[in-house]
């Protein structure tokens, strides 16, 4: 299979159902060789099947790709280390690592429990770091032996982590942190030859179905399905091409056919009076820079 993946080696994670699964297939579409991985578990991160990924693996080498299948707990350390170990002993090497897995607890903050908090974070963020933490090891052990290394790491943050999500305190909280994991990824590592970009994607699938139902029902037949999970893909593996070789540090939303690059913080409106405030002094201070300042984007679900 050819395409502007040809010959690249790719993990993908959560890749057993959604758009992880978007993402493995088309990277095989692309002639990449695809590790899928997926825990198998349940929307709320309970249990575990070797069943999923399986199953797509099977899907790419009935289209004539390569592929293995993964089971690995992405936030587990060793088994993080273990699955790119795998995609390098089974392929020779790593090219892109696509951070996809991830479930919700979702819960308003003044209910959500101690372990339904730790239990997304740790999927979500530290889920994102472990596999990169041991790809990057690979990648600058191969630009430390001379090597051209063109490394891809495409995270998977949410509209949710950049604007916030009324009952998902847990989920935006760690999308969030993915943002910023990604320009750190992307400033440290480019030494490296490795970028690192994030997406904020808008499709249906098991995580946001129950929660977006009516507005990502599926649409009448022959009509534009725009939150079809597949719409999401393509962008994906432009990023894990070598063709984006000049982006990095940037987080996109896609939406259907839509892409837009998501504008995050900036320095804003300043006053400087040169010397310490006095508290009552503040006030004014404020409501002067806040009258420059555009307003912030609205939380999902608030108001």
């Amino acid at each position: 299979m050819s395409g502007i993946c040809e010959g690249r080696v790719v993990i993908v994670t959560g890749a057993g159902r959604g758009l992880g699964r978007a993402h493995a297939l088309e990277f095989a579409r692309q002639g990449a060789r695809v590790v899928v991985n997926d825990l198998g578990a349940e929307i709320d991160g309970t249990g575990s099947s070797t069943g999923p990924a399986g199953e797509v693996v099977e899907e790419i080498r009935a289209m004539g790709g390569e592929a293995v299948a993964n089971g690995a707990d992405v936030a587990d350390w060793e088994q993080a280390g273990a699955m790119v170990a795998q995609a390098i002993e089974t392929f020779g090497r790593l090219d892109v690592l696509v951070n996809n897995a991830g479930f919700l607890r979702d819960r308003m903050l003044a209910n959500i429990s101690e372990e339904e908090w730790d239990a997304v974070i740790r999927v979500h963020l530290k889920g994102h770091f472990a596999p990169a933490r041991h790809a990057i090891a690979h990648w600058r052990d191969r630009a430390k032996a001379g090597e051209q290394v063109e490394g891809r790491v495409i995270n998977t943050s949410s509209g949710a982590g950049l604007m916030g999500s009324v009952g998902q305190g847990n989920y935006s909280a760690a999308k969030a942190g993915i943002a910023a994991l990604t320009l750190v990824q992307a400033a440290e590592w480019a030494r490296y030859g490795v970028t690192a970009n994030a997406i904020a994607p808008a499709a249906r699938t098991r995580m946001t179905e129950q929660v977006f139902a009516e507005t990502m029902a599926a649409p009448a037949e022959g009509q534009f399905d725009a939150m079809a999970p597949e719409n999401v893909s393509p962008l994906v593996v432009w990023l894990g091409s070598v063709d984006s070789a000049g982006v990095t540090g940037r987080v996109f939303e896609v939406e259907g056919g839509k892409i837009s690059i998501a504008d995050g913080w900036q320095h804003g409106p300043n006053f400087d009076k040169g010397a310490r405030y006095e508290p009552a002094e503040v006030g004014a201070v404020v409501n002067d820079l806040l009258a420059e300042a555009p307003p912030p984007a609205p939380v999902y679900g608030a108001g």
